[in-house]
């Protein structure tokens, strides 16, 4: 109900009666539903969780706080005649979920019925709460982040010169699943040599060799909740081109874990790590953001980035993760997945960052 309680906060700070919201991940943080369909009618008083045939009885199990209201047809067929019914005037909606064409079926139904309702696009009003973590949040973090752990052990077990990037995916992604991990929160990116440039990468029937780079990049789920890793690996001796970049991107990220603290914009903790990067003149091969928000979604709020304003207070999970990208040799990555705590960065990854199998 906190959960709820503080939305409410927003609501009225914005002058809202009421928020309808659809994205999925932000209706199962304020409801506990997990179905795939459905939607959240919430305001001071009232909390409604509207759902077709398929979710009514899993809703009022899943979602007791919650008045669940069986609904037919598209949402502009019920929700206005409701909103007008509770007596709403202003309605929040999640301008980044609402289709166009549901958005505009919406407003030809509110004109047609003649109702006093207005439709006010909001973005992340239910996103900012989800970036601080309860501590009940944090636990399933980190057993999807040990899982993870556990299956790069795995891989180094499994990866072998003549393997292909397809064969290595498949494996982990198998291991993940047997070991307790929900439906993995992205697809697992095994990328070697000039494929491991692309920052990316999709799996392909690459046969991996010996004496080049590999990236591999994987999550598991536990509860709902991500993880995410990313370790270049390098099978046989490393080469003095791969031993420079990997202790330039390895020297990036232990800057960041060590110097990132609360208070610092994401803008302000990427720079830390980029002009690490900038100084080794890798600065064109390191063209993504630091990190990002990891929960329910394995991309939230915040963005470690450039240009990005949101601000790093405790509890948020996000992951560290520079790189440096060569086309035509190939690219080396070292992500973790981390918590702020007590100020400072807490690595919640533990698996090894010794590159050379």
């Amino acid at each position: 109900m906190s959960r709820l309680q503080k939305l409410r906060q927003s609501l009225a700070c914005q002058e809202l009666d009421t928020i309808l919201v659809s994205q999925p991940e932000n209706r199962r943080y304020l409801s506990g539903f997990t179905g795939s369909a459905g939607w959240l009618l919430i305001s001071a008083s009232n909390a409604f969780l509207a759902v077709d045939f398929r979710y009514v009885e899993q809703a009022k199990s899943q979602a007791p706080n919650f008045e669940v209201i069986h609904i037919k047809g598209d949402v502009a067929n019920w929700l206005p005649k409701l909103a007008q019914d509770l007596g709403f005037k202003k309605m929040g909606f999640e301008a980044e979920q609402i289709p166009f064409a549901t958005y505009h079926q919406l407003c030809k139904a509110i004109s047609d019925s003649h109702y006093q309702l207005q439709l006010i696009p909001t973005t992340g009003l239910v996103e900012s709460l989800r970036a601080i973590k309860e501590p009940e949040e944090l636990e399933s973090i980190i057993e999807a982040v040990n899982l993870a752990d556990t299956a790069l052990d795995y891989a180094k077990a499994v990866i072998r010169p003549g393997t292909t990037e397809r064969e290595i995916a498949w494996e982990l992604e198998r291991f993940l699943r047997e070991k307790g991990s929900e439906p993995v929160p992205f697809d697992i990116i095994v990328a070697s040599g000039p494929n491991s440039a692309l920052p990316h990468a999709k799996p392909t029937e690459r046969v991996i060799l010996e004496g080049e780079p590999v990236v591999i990049d994987m999550g598991a789920r536990v509860n709902g909740y991500c993880s995410d890793l990313s370790r270049t690996l390098f099978l046989g001796e490393g080469d003095k081109t791969f031993s420079k970049i990997y202790d330039i991107v390895l020297g990036t990220q232990l800057t960041a874990l060590a110097t990132i603290e609360v208070g610092m914009s994401g803008d302000q903790a990427d720079q830390l790590a980029r002009t690490v990067i900038n100084q080794a003149n890798y600065g064109e091969a390191f063209g993504h953001s630091l990190g990002h928000g990891i929960g329910l979604e394995p991309h939230e709020s915040p963005r470690i980035g450039p240009s990005s304003s949101d601000l790093l207070v405790d509890g948020m999970v996000f992951t560290v993760e520079p790189g440096i990208y060569i086309a035509g040799w190939g690219g080396i990555r070292i992500e973790d997945t981390v918590v702020l705590e007590n100020g400072k960065v807490k690595a919640l990854t533990r698996a090894e960052k010794i590159a050379s199998i």
